[in-house]
């Protein structure tokens, strides 16, 4: 009942259109009550009383009676669809929102497909719940009631009869409810991995095709969708297991009306006009009966896909700001790690790291893969908060700013790049949408993207597939590296951007940062010592810890882990970069 009542909240928020509907379906209610009480008065009055004088005006109110009722249908349709579009609309805002706001964590413990299951599916299971479950659930309970009053209005007697069937329809009704809710839970479920399945192969269809993966895919695909075959054809056995029933019992209240009322008017206790009224409106009272498993049916959607989508909304995010947080005018980009360990689910990922990166140090992160490189940088823009010590930025504690403060002054070159389905300028523009095409033009520069941009069939206008299909690892890397430069920001972190390209463009990339890397707090992670070589200082880490730190040529002069790394990769790279200096 807690999931409908914060449904409930959604649709409170139009309550006068809803109130007007509501007026719009009882005057069709009404009217439909009216018309057969106006059989009865025919059959009564006119054709066994003679009362030719009343057949026009009866027949005319019948025919307004049904003109009323399809501009009174339209009217309700119209608004009960409106009020949900709306609800549906605000549920969609405020589901996207939060998943805005949720950390990291979040997304790690999240499949996409799944997500976006609950963003589409599930919301609208809601909103078919509001226009449909909601909706129909009054209409049939202002049948069921006006009805029943009208059956006791023509004769108390008759109408027990044709009542004492209801308990146990309800009582089947009841049971159906309690067997299909979970069935419907695991079809939900089900859905999620079925949408996973094909979101993760349609986005991974060049490996899958790379490597002659499209039989099993498919076995894969094939498996999820019997399964969700499976728990459809379960939920239906329930359905053909009582909705049978249902409809006999509904039926009987037909047949005990016809034989105990046939027998009332031919010993004379009713009017044959008051069994053709009673037989009108006994299809109002069943129409509620035969509904109710539908509505059941929408009511336990409704649940589901409610549970489902605010099991997100109700998630808080493990990163949370502090009342009247931090936000400063001037930024220098000091960042401070004040003996920092970190556990990532309970496993530790780093061990009392210590770093002083003053404004406009160049900090270089070297290690092998695990070693904790990345879970420093995201410790810095409070991707995920510290187990133990402090991450100071400017003095202050990370976990004391205002995140968007912090954030908007660190500019972030991914590993992973992704770009957006978007052109060329859109995606370097996402770094700092007021900048104008020259800003654009000379951060592709700096990037040493311009000269392919240009070569492109609309240059910047040129439109890039999703995740920048149709471009090279290097050029999004490039597209990647102008984003981040064009936000301008004190502290510039570059995880491993330059593992895509070759020497000689790495060469001109580095030479090119070189200068807007003036006066900015730099963290470069990266697997080539070229990439670190003239940083202020570089971290090595193993396991978690650094174990060696110092200038280029003092670690070399250590002969250290560092030593044996430069000498596996670079051993002209000296030669290399002088002959460059020469050319």
């Amino acid at each position: 009942m807690d999931i409908l009542r914060r449904i409930m909240g959604y649709v409170a928020r139009y309550k006068w259109k809803a109130i007007v509907a509501m007026t719009f379906l009882v005057l069709l209610i009404s009217l439909n009550l009216i018309t057969p009480y106006l059989t009865k008065i025919l059959v009564d009055d006119v054709i066994r009383g003679g009362k030719r004088n009343l057949l026009i005006p009866i027949l005319a109110a019948v025919f307004g009676c049904a003109a009323c009722r399809g501009v009174l249908s339209y009217c309700r349709a119209h608004l009960f669809e409106g009020v949900s579009q709306k609800c549906l609309y605000d549920l969609r805002n405020h589901m996207y929102t939060h998943l805005q706001g949720l950390s990291f964590s979040f997304y790690d413990d999240n499949r996409v497909g799944e997500l976006m299951s609950r963003m589409t599916g599930d919301l609208e299971g809601i909103r078919m719940f509001i226009v449909g479950g909601l909706s129909v659930l009054m209409e049939n309970a202002i049948y069921f009631i006006g009805t029943t009053i009208m059956l006791f209005y023509l004769n108390v007697e008759l109408a027990l009869v044709t009542l004492a069937i209801l308990p146990f329809i309800a009582w089947v009704t009841l049971k159906f409810n309690k067997a299909i809710r979970p069935a419907y839970s695991e079809i939900r479920e089900q859905q999620a991995n079925l949408n996973t399945a094909a979101q993760e192969n349609i986005s991974g269809v060049r490996v899958v095709r790379a490597f002659a993966r499209e039989d099993y895919e498919i076995r894969k695909f094939e498996k999820e969708n019997r399964l969700n075959q499976e728990k459809n054809v379960n939920a239906s056995f329930i359905w053909a297991k009582f909705y049978p029933l249902i409809e006999f019992l509904s039926g009987f209240c037909a047949v005990a009306l016809i034989g105990y009322g046939g027998w009332m008017v031919a010993v004379g206790r009713i009017t044959l006009g008051t069994v053709v009224a009673f037989n009108g409106y006994l299809w109002m009272l069943i129409m509620p009966v035969r509904m109710l498993g539908w509505i059941v049916n929408i009511i336990g959607h409704a649940v589901t896909s409610g549970k489902r989508v605010f099991e997100i909304l109700d998630t808080g995010s493990s990163i949370k700001e502090k009342h009247n947080p931090y936000s400063p005018d001037e930024y220098r980009g000091d960042v401070v790690f004040d003996n920092v360990s970190f556990c990532y689910k309970e496993k530790p990922i780093l061990f009392n790291i210590n770093i002083n990166a003053t404004a406009g140090k160049t900090i270089g992160i070297m290690g092998a893969t695990g070693s904790g490189k990345t879970s420093i940088i995201n410790l810095i823009g409070r991707l995920y908060d510290v187990t133990s010590g402090r991450v100071l930025v400017d003095g202050v504690d990370v976990r004391d700013w205002k995140l968007s403060a912090l954030r908007s002054q660190i500019g972030i070159v991914m590993q992973d790049t992704f770009l957006f389905s978007d052109t060329i300028e859109g995606n370097i523009l996402y770094g700092n949408p007021n900048a104008t095409r020259e800003d654009v033009i000379r951060a592709a520069k700096i990037a040493e993207a311009h000269d392919f941009i240009m070569e492109m069939p609309e240059g910047y206008d040129t439109v890039v597939g999703e995740r920048g299909v149709g471009l090279s690892g290097g050029q999004k890397q490039r597209i990647a590296i102008a984003r981040a430069i064009i936000k301008n920001p004190r502290i510039l972190i570059m995880d491993d951007c330059t593992s895509a390209v070759d020497m000689e463009t790495e060469y001109q990339i580095q030479k090119a940062l070189k200068r807007i890397m003036k006066g900015r707090t730099t963290f470069i992670i990266a697997h080539r010592v070229s990439s670190v070589k003239d940083a202020d200082e570089i971290i090595f880490l193993d396991s978690g810890r650094i174990v060696e730190r110092g200038r280029h040529e003092e670690l070399l002069a250590l002969k250290g882990r560092y030593y044996e790394l430069y000498m596996q990769q670079y051993k002209d790279l000296d030669e290399f970069q002088s002959r460059k200096r020469v050319i």
